[in-house]
């Protein structure tokens, strides 16, 4: 009798296209690798802070109780309409926000600047009114500088919150927007892109939600501003401080003229999209230069989107 030897394949493995927040480790990675980039760094008193600040949304994130989702009928309809679950512009906030708030500026105080702890005092015992009327200038207003430090601790509280609440999230019910640059979660602009090395999104570009830490796989070949796959050009800066400058990267589009930062894991396992970005604004003053904006903001950072 003869034998037939069959070959087995085995099922190819789907890409993820988007990648939800880890709530145990997305902010104290972070925090870690603001310490690694103040070492020598012209800027580590400031990254020292930051990192103080990560660590404190870590630990505020760990003891935040559950927060509610949209029931899943309101989910359902968002998947069905092509629309982020979690917007940030439709969705109510959550009052646990301003308590997230409050908390990491009594954490932060003793690591703060001296200027900046009367501002961090005086957001402790801010009214509900004006606290949100900070988070509305955050997200959909117009931020002055001359306001960033109380806008600073109000990102990163609104950073916990909406972390937790993508955390909850099932990435499978989630479905791919109409407009691919914003995140299909809360709707926020990338803070840049990360090149992950993993066995299964290895080499693949995921673009960092500015608010929520989803990412959403975007292929490496177009702009994440305006889709075009012409006149996209890399720019890097070499510097004795900068620890990520090999892993930081300026993709620049000639034809909306716009920037945002890629981060590589294969030069820096440890690079974090957020953290490598504050610590390469020389790399922003250069391509400003050049004339091209800024296309998704980095929180942490007022005038951070461009403007």
């Amino acid at each position: 009798m003869q034998t037939e030897t069959i070959a087995f394949k085995p099922p190819v493995q789907e890409i993820a296209s988007i990648l939800l927040p880890v709530k145990g480790s997305v902010f104290a990675d972070r925090a870690d690798r603001f310490a690694t980039l103040a070492q020598g760094h012209s800027l580590a008193d400031w990254l020292v802070f930051l990192g103080e600040l990560s660590q404190a949304q870590h630990q505020a994130l760990q003891v935040l109780p559950e927060l509610p989702l949209p029931d899943a009928a309101a989910l359902e309809q968002a998947r069905r309409h092509h629309m982020p679950p979690l917007n940030f512009s439709a969705l109510p906030r959550p009052t646990a926000w301003q308590d997230v708030l409050r908390g990491l500026a009594a954490t932060v105080t003793p690591a703060a600047p001296a200027a900046a702890r009367p501002i961090l005092a005086a957001l402790m015992t801010a009214s509900g009114p004006r606290l949100e009327q900070l988070a509305d200038t955050l997200l959909k207003g117009e931020p002055a500088s001359q306001d960033a430090a109380e806008l600073c601790i109000a990102a990163a509280a609104l950073q916990v919150v909406w972390t937790a609440l993508a955390a909850q999230l099932d990435a499978s019910t989630l479905g791919p927007l109409d407009t691919p640059g914003v995140c299909p979660c809360c709707g926020s602009l990338p803070v840049a892109s990360i090149v992950r090395l993993s066995p299964t999104v290895n080499n693949l570009r995921y673009l960092h939600c500015s608010l929520c830490n989803t990412e959403w796989n975007l292929s490496r070949t177009v702009c994440s501003a305006c889709g075009s796959d012409k006149d996209i050009a890399y720019q890097q800066i070499e510097g004795t401080e900068m620890k990520s400058a090999a892993a930081v990267r300026a993709e620049t589009c000639d034809s909306c003229k716009s920037y945002l930062k890629i981060c590589y894991q294969e030069k820096d396992p440890r690079v974090d999209p957020v953290a490598d970005d504050l610590a390469t604004l020389a790399l922003d003053l250069l391509v400003d230069e050049a004339g091209f904006r800024r296309s998704g903001p980095n929180l942490l950072l007022i005038g951070g989107d461009g403007d």
